[in-house]
């Protein structure tokens, strides 16, 4: 017999977590569903942007994740390999968290909401039509509504589609944890905007450790691992100190519909991923939040075929954020023009402190306007041969 609820969410990450909060504060039966037990580690830069806060309080209130879990840091430097491009302090502050915490707070809040936890188990089979999912082990779960919030391998994708990304379009990271006394006030996040092809390298300070990476498009470094050992000696970490580990980021493939049928897809598991900055904790909370309103709503009319064109409007101003990114990470990534971008921002603080308003989520693209881009592509010609 399958236990039956009004919303299965597959991934309990921060997209499942804040669905199943939004959707059992709104009074829907709701089953939380992830192969792994909470807490879990994660591999993540641990960016927690103003915009991925203000997301959080909007949707969590009071249970959001507290001062606690961040280290705030607001002196980042860019630079380009070895060459220094700008230290900015007093810049717009980035929160900076280790996802094992981050993910077990809001976990812990979406079944503190009433979510049922069926955390650490894994999904023996999947109906996408019925709406059933078997589990391992035994039992099973059925629901009108299924959430994949599952990330960027999603299996619920997978399911519906096929695959759960394109493997030419989607991006990759590799990242240590380094170990580190504690927090110092000189703290500073470095962004390299060279470290790696349509991509950057990052060391971001933690309360414990420091996180640096490098990633971008998966298809234009097949030697990102080289990249990763020539960003870590720069910074005099010889390998073996700490343990490689890597993650697809499906950063510029929104898909076109986030779902079929009466299955969503959020965060990750539907790209939303800012394919400049990475950035995925805002998106992953907000689309989370939207997927548990328009199934709250489809179920409300007894229509839970409607729940998918309810989310995808609603999703439509993130869509058109995200096409703004892909068009900006167009012109500034692309081979022929690469070098001269890096020289541009080199020479304009001015484009150095909106680069990192949109960094830290103090600034959307939709605010850069037509008129600004064009300015940059203008800029760009003139630098050439």
């Amino acid at each position: 017999m399958a236990e039956a609820f009004d919303l299965a969410v597959i991934g309990a990450g921060p997209a499942g977590s804040a669905a199943a909060f939004a959707a059992a504060r709104a009074g829907l039966r709701v089953a939380l569903i992830d192969r792994a037990r909470f807490p879990r580690d994660k591999l993540c830069g641990g960016g927690v942007t103003g915009r991925a806060r203000r997301h959080l309080a909007q949707v969590f209130g009071p249970a959001a994740p507290g001062p606690a879990l961040y280290l705030v840091c607001d002196r980042i430097r860019l630079t380009a390999g070895d060459r220094p491009i700008g230290l900015h302090a007093g810049a717009p502050p980035i929160g900076l968290t280790m996802r094992r915490d981050f993910d077990a707070a809001l976990h812990e809040a979406a079944l503190a909401a009433g979510a049922a936890d069926l955390t650490g188990r894994r999904i023996a089979a999947f109906d996408p039509a019925a709406g059933r999912i078997g589990l391992a082990g035994g039992g099973a779960v059925v629901a009108p509504v299924v959430l994949g919030a599952d990330g960027a391998t999603s299996a619920t994708a997978k399911a519906l589609f096929g695959r759960a990304h394109d493997p030419a379009r989607i991006g990759l990271a590799l990242e240590i944890e380094a170990p580190r006394a504690g927090p110092d006030p000189s703290d500073t996040v470095e962004i390299d905007l060279a470290a790696a092809a349509w991509g950057y390298g990052w060391s971001f300070p933690k309360q414990r450790s420091v996180t640096l990476g490098v990633g971008g498009l998966h298809a234009a470094n097949p030697d990102l691992p080289a990249r990763l050992h020539a960003y870590l000696a720069r910074h005099g970490i010889a390998d073996g100190t700490a343990r490689v580990r890597g993650a697809f980021l499906p950063a510029g493939e929104v898909r076109p519909i986030p779902g079929r049928g009466r299955v969503l897809l959020a965060g990750d598991a539907a790209g939303l991923v800012d394919p400049l900055t990475g950035e995925g904790i805002a998106w992953a909370v907000l689309s989370g939040a939207l997927a548990a309103a328009a199934a709250a709503a489809a179920l409300a009319a007894g229509r839970p075929e409607t729940a998918l064109p309810r989310y995808a409007r609603a999703l439509r101003p993130v869509r058109r954020e995200l096409a703004r990114a892909r068009l900006l990470r167009r012109l500034i990534y692309a081979r022929p023009l690469r070098d001269r971008a890096l020289a541009l921002v080199a020479g304009s603080p001015r484009l150095q402190r909106r680069y990192l308003a949109l960094l830290a989520g103090e600034m959307d693209y939709v605010d850069i306007g037509l008129a600004s881009l064009a300015r940059i592509a203008a800029g760009l010609v003139r630098r050439g041969p």
